[in-house]
């Protein structure tokens, strides 16, 4: 159950902490040989609240008021307690043998040696406090998986498939939602796109000002066609992000900046 705290998030302020960066952690999390993949049980529910703020979380039902004793779905701050609480479990762990985000963890092992005591260590932090897995979501010593939405292995990044197929499955965007769609899963892809900015240009000139409707050009058209077409070649990797001092390139075109 998820209970709508619209108005109790309006009145309280937003959690400074940040979320880790999603591309950082997959490109940290490749490249090991032996990989674990875990989803923590009802995540948020195993935070409890502090007595005090229980009342904050009371919800009306036809059989009468409650509140939770445990931190809810729904509130502003939920993801970035529970990073904040994964970062303070995981400290001696985190970016050496596990990467953390939210609820979701990967444990990684260079060899088949470390397998075993990396996996302890990180049950034995589990255990001490009391924090439990789903053990249907949870893969175990295998050489490639899913994590965060990218298909992760010993060799490189790959593109999910799923969010490649929603692509392909798409048919010529009709209304500024639709088009908001299709630049959404551009993004999600773009690490491995080439040339993403010149290929979907025309998608976002599309979106530019407060458009009620949107006007479905040629130009539009047949970058559509030929972005459709290029998504379907086939495999799409990335080669993983791991120079600790990169030199920078910046480049501008009349479409976008970018940088090597």
């Amino acid at each position: 159950m998820c209970v709508d705290y619209t108005n109790h998030n309006r009145a309280y302020p937003k959690h400074s902490f940040l979320l880790p960066r999603i591309d950082q952690l997959v490109d940290a999390a490749a490249g090991h040989a032996l990989l674990s993949f875990m989803d923590a049980y009802s995540g948020y529910n195993q935070i409890f609240m502090h007595p005090e703020d229980q009342a904050h979380t009371s919800f009306i039902t036809d059989r009468g008021l409650y509140c939770y004793k445990v931190m809810p779905f729904g509130l502003k701050n939920t993801g970035a307690t529970y990073q904040r609480l994964m970062n303070c479990l995981f400290a001696p762990l985190i970016g050496n043998t596990i990467e953390v985000y939210v609820d979701d963890m990967q444990v990684k092992s260079r060899t088949a040696v470390q397998y075993i005591p990396n996996l302890s260590a990180m049950f034995t932090i589990l255990q001490q406090y009391r924090k439990r897995l789903n053990p249907t979501k949870c893969a175990f010593g295998v050489a490639s998986g899913k994590f965060l939405g990218f298909m992760i292995s010993r060799r490189d990044i790959e593109a999910n498939p799923e969010k490649i197929q929603a692509i392909l499955d798409m048919t010529i965007p009709k209304t500024v939602k639709d088009i908001q769609s299709l630049t959404g899963h551009v993004v999600a892809l773009t690490r491995f796109i080439s040339k993403a900015t010149d290929r979907c240009t025309p998608f976002f000139k599309a979106l530019k000002g407060s458009k009620q409707s949107i006007t479905w050009t040629a130009e539009c058209d047949k970058a559509f066609s030929e972005f459709k077409e290029y998504m379907g070649q086939g495999f799409l990797a990335a080669h993983r992000q791991i120079s600790a001092c990169r030199r920078a390139s910046p480049r501008q075109r009349s479409q976008g900046h970018g940088q090597v």
